[in-house]
Formats: structure tokens, C-alpha cells, sequence
């Protein structure tokens, strides 16, 4: 237990509080049990810490695969826990650790004056754990770096974050003011290639491999561990994902995929529902179509612009890049479908088209509260909404 007290200390001790997650203002710390989810590399380790240093309770920071569980359990570290004054328990990684849902739960039965947070890098063990924690934890959802967040971290510039409803209203006079006050393109694309995640050191090789190796961990072993695909249907599938890449965006045909994919047709739709919730891709539906288990999508994106990159850099499409930057700052908060006219619905009130500066209106003639939201503009003009400032959103 000293070892584990001392690393918690140590790693408390060490985190910055000077850059803090939109999802820190978000989370309410009256709960007892609280689940940060997210995909693996956005985070969560930095925030569970920073949740630590900024709390008066007594703290314990503990990764779940350090060597101290290999003759204890997560209980009774939990039990002593409590028995010393411990108040708040904090566990990283609980993927990592056999039958974390079930302790988790008598964790929270038995120890009613002990609260805890944990995170998982692995959406896929959350989807899947055996016990019913629904009832006791109350869950947030942590993204990888908006542009706003990016702004502030790498450029020091610091944005209020907008609600969409502001932002469509006032989008005219909100960007004229913030484009008098810096120049958004100048650090747009740098975004779009490398400000997705917060390990960025300026080698764009390094962290591009750093995106890779994460995918084929979230193939390899997350997939891999909940489903019987063998390694040769893997592959496959990360073939597909570049294929994902490099479509405008991409419009699957499921009985053909599963064919040269070599696996049903109701695995594959399974499989890309199972890489939607391990947050790879993007997958939406025409409006109004009922979904299930085995509905397939009608088009899929990649899950942010730097995975484009990281898979496909040689055959990176703009198009691609304008739709997947526009979903991934709407898609957490906002409910998406595909209408009939225009590229995006969301929450079944705003129709937008996606496009460049020269993007004409006829794909959305006669729709009502219907928007252009068109790349290489910087200021907002009638209906034409820059493309970056759904970058502000979170």
C-alpha cells in the first residue's frame, strides 16, 4: 500500500493545472461513482490527476495495471482504504483489470462514504462489463481536442466555447470579432493534421506512428478480445479503414464488403458498430431510419481529421477532411443524420452542406434553417458559415 500511496503522490504532485478538458467544468463531483470514458490517448489519465489535485478530500490515485494487483484485489485495496479515511478512489484503466465492473459495484454497495471515479481507455470493456453499473455510475464522455482546446494548449490563444444555436444566429458578428483579434487559418490546418490528441512534439512521423499504434492496439486487442474475427479479418478491416480515408465520403456496400472481407454480413455490420463505439470511425443513417444491431450505416467517417492523416497521408481528401472535422465537433453533443437534401441534420432542426468558399446553394434550395458551412472563409456572411467556428463548440 506505501508503494501505491507514493506513486499517487508522485504523479499528483507532477500534473499542471494550467490546461484543463472541457469536461472538468462538466462533471458533477456530488456522484459516487463516475466513469470518464473516451478513446485511448484523449486524456483521461491527465484529467483523472488533475481531478486529484484539485480536491480537498484524501485521495488515492491508482492504475489498474500496476503490479500491486497481481496478489490483491481491487476490493481490499478499496476496504483499506476506506479504513484509513480514504475518501476518494481513483482508478485508471479499469479495462485493465479482471472483473473490475463486479467489484466496482460492491466497491459502491459496501463503502457508502468512499466515492469513485474511474476511466477506461477501452470503450469496448465499458459496452461489455457483466455487472449492471448503469444504475450506480453516472457516466462522461471525454473527446479528443477540439479546435478551441487545441488553440489553447499549443497557441496559448484562449475562445469562449459556443452553443450551436449561438453560433448559427450570431455566426456573422462572432467570427468577424475573433478574426480581428488573430487569424484562425493560420493555425486551422496544423489542427486538421496534428491537433487531435495532446502529444504533439512537433514530429509529425513520431506522432503519426504514436495514432497507428493505438488503432492496431484498439484492433488487435480490444476487438480482438470481444469477437471471434481471426487476425486475417483484422487485417482486413484495417484495410478498410483506409479505404474509410480516402472516400468522400465513404458509401459502404455491406454484401460486398463482407465478401472481400470474408465474414456476414451481419458480423460486418456488428464489427463497424463495434469500431463506431471504439471511436475509429463515424457512422450515421438517413433521417429517420430505425436502428439496430444489424441496420447498416450509409456512410462512414474516420473519427477525427488526424487519423486521415496517420492512415492515409499520401491520399488525404478535402472533402473527407471538411465533413470529418464538421462531425467531430457535433457528433458527442448533438444528434446527427443524413437528410435528403444537404449533408448533415442535426437534432433534427438544422440542415448543413459542407463545401469550400465557392459552395453554391442549390443543394439546399427550399430547405428551411438550412446553412453552407464552406472551408477558406474566415468571416460568416447570411447563411455561409466558416467552417472552423464549429471548432468552438466544446
Amino acid at each position: 500500500m506505501e508503494k501505491l500511496y507514493t506513486k499517487s503522490i508522485t504523479k499528483i504532485s507532477s500534473v499542471s493545472i494550467e490546461f484543463e478538458r472541457y469536461l472538468v467544468s462538466q462533471i458533477n463531483l456530488n456522484n459516487r461513482l463516475i466513469a470518464i470514458l473516451g478513446a485511448r490517448g484523449v486524456g483521461k489519465t491527465t484529467l483523472l490527476l488533475q481531478l486529484a489535485k484539485k480536491s480537498t478530500k484524501q485521495v488515492l490515485y491508482v492504475a489498474l495495471d500496476d503490479l500491486f494487483f497481481s496478489d490483491n484485489t481491487l476490493y481490499s485495496l478499496a476496504e483499506n482504504f476506506q479504513k484509513t479515511g480514504g475518501e476518494l478512489l481513483l482508478l485508471d484503466e479499469v479495462h485493465k483489470y479482471p472483473n473490475w465492473s463486479r467489484e466496482i459495484k460492491l466497491i459502491y454497495d459496501d463503502f457508502a462514504n468512499l466515492q469513485v471515479i474511474f476511466t477506461s481507455s477501452s470503450i469496448l470493456d465499458i459496452y461489455r462489463g457483466e455487472s449492471d453499473l448503469s444504475r450506480r455510475a453516472i457516466s462522461y464522455h471525454l473527446n479528443a481536442l477540439s479546435f478551441r482546446e487545441y488553440l489553447f494548449f499549443y497557441e496559448k490563444i484562449e475562445l469562449p466555447k459556443l452553443e450551436l444555436k449561438q453560433l448559427v444566429e450570431n455566426h456573422a458578428s462572432i467570427s468577424l470579432d475573433i478574426t480581428q483579434q488573430f487569424k484562425p487559418y493560420k493555425y486551422f490546418k496544423q489542427y486538421i493534421e496534428t491537433g487531435a490528441y495532446p502529444y504533439y512534439n512537433n514530429n509529425a512521423a513520431e506522432y503519426y506512428q504514436q495514432i497507428l499504434n493505438t488503432l492496431n492496439l484498439i484492433l488487435d486487442v480490444d476487438l480482438q478480445g470481444i469477437t471471434n474475427l481471426n487476425y486475417d479479418t483484422i487485417s482486413k478491416l484495417k484495410r478498410l479503414l483506409y479505404v474509410i480515408a480516402t472516400n468522400v465520403p465513404f458509401i459502404p456496400n455491406i454484401s460486398k464488403l463482407s465478401e472481400r472481407i470474408g465474414v456476414h454480413r451481419n458480423v460486418l455490420v456488428q464489427t463497424l458498430q463495434l469500431l463506431d463505439k471504439a471511436e475509429l470511425i463515424h457512422t450515421l443513417y438517413n433521417q429517420n431510419t430505425s436502428i439496430s444491431s444489424l441496420t447498416k450505416p450509409n456512410k462512414i467517417w474516420l473519427r477525427n481529421t488526424n487519423l486521415n492523416y496517420a492512415i492515409s497521408s499520401e491520399n488525404v481528401n478535402v472533402g473527407n477532411i471538411r465533413e470529418t472535422f464538421f462531425i467531430q465537433h457535433l457528433n458527442d453533443n448533438h444528434q446527427l443524420s443524413l437528410p435528403p437534401k444537404g449533408d448533415f441534420l442535426v437534432d433534427d432542426t438544422y440542415t448543413f452542406e459542407i463545401g469550400g468558399k465557392n459552395k453554391p446553394q442549390k443543394q439546399i434550395n427550399g430547405v428551411n434553417n438550412a446553412f453552407l458551412v464552406k472551408d477558406d472563409i474566415e468571416i460568416g456572411v447570411n447563411n455561409s458559415i466558416p467552417l472552423w467556428l464549429f471548432g468552438l463548440i466544446y
